[in-house]
């Protein structure tokens, strides 16, 4: 019962849209109308506003952590407890990706997955974190950025000796990042993927 519950809770915290909110908030044009089209801190960057694009980003991650977080305050310190928990951040990233409130038409679940990864290991997070931030960096492409921490996600709870259950959670989630970047790595392939704080490639 605690488990169907928190579920259905962690999924409808992750159906909540920050990029939507915060474009009402800063009155600008709904996200999933102009750029990507993807409702995530990303696309709203490219309406100019970098605060709606932070606290977008914030409160993307933000749901992510507090819904593993609180799983894990109440989940017993036993395999039944590890599965709750992996449960649930499975849950919480699935609503992002398939909110019930946007017609389950969501983002691609980047910021939410870096927060799911925090509530379950700091080093975890923080690896996932300096990964994206690195290849950012060097590329300037967000979309490379977040597929190459996809894959090392996995990787890292691994050899963090994490339970099996949060490693298969984190495995399922990159497997689902990689897959909502279809269209991305088709960008990628052809040269045509918009640079972070633009809107076209150079």
């Amino acid at each position: 019962m605690l488990t169907t519950v928190a579920v259905i809770v962690a999924y409808l915290l992750g159906s909540i849209s920050f990029a939507v909110l915060m474009s009402r908030l800063f009155a600008l044009p709904d996200p999933r109308t102009y750029g990507s089209g993807n409702p995530g801190a990303t696309n709203v960057l490219r309406s100019g506003k970098k605060a709606a694009a932070a606290l977008t980003l914030l409160g993307d991650a933000a749901k992510g952590w507090l819904a593993v977080f609180l799983a894990a305050q109440f989940a017993m310190h036993d395999a039944r407890g590890a599965m709750l928990v992996a449960a649930v951040a499975l849950a919480v990233f699935l609503g992002h990706l398939f909110p019930v409130f946007l017609r389950f038409k969501g983002g691609k679940g980047v910021a939410t997955a870096l927060g799911v990864l925090l509530a379950l290991d700091g080093w975890l997070g923080l690896a996932a974190l300096a990964t994206w931030l690195l290849v950012a960096a060097v590329f300037r492409l967000s979309s490379l950025a977040a597929l190459v921490a996809a894959v090392g996600a996995p990787v890292y709870a691994v050899l963090l000796g994490l339970p099996h259950e949060w490693v298969l959670a984190s495995g399922i989630m990159s497997m689902l990042l990689i897959w909502r970047h279809k269209s991305n790595i088709r960008n990628l392939l052809a040269g045509k993927e918009a640079r972070i704080g633009k809107s076209k490639p150079d």
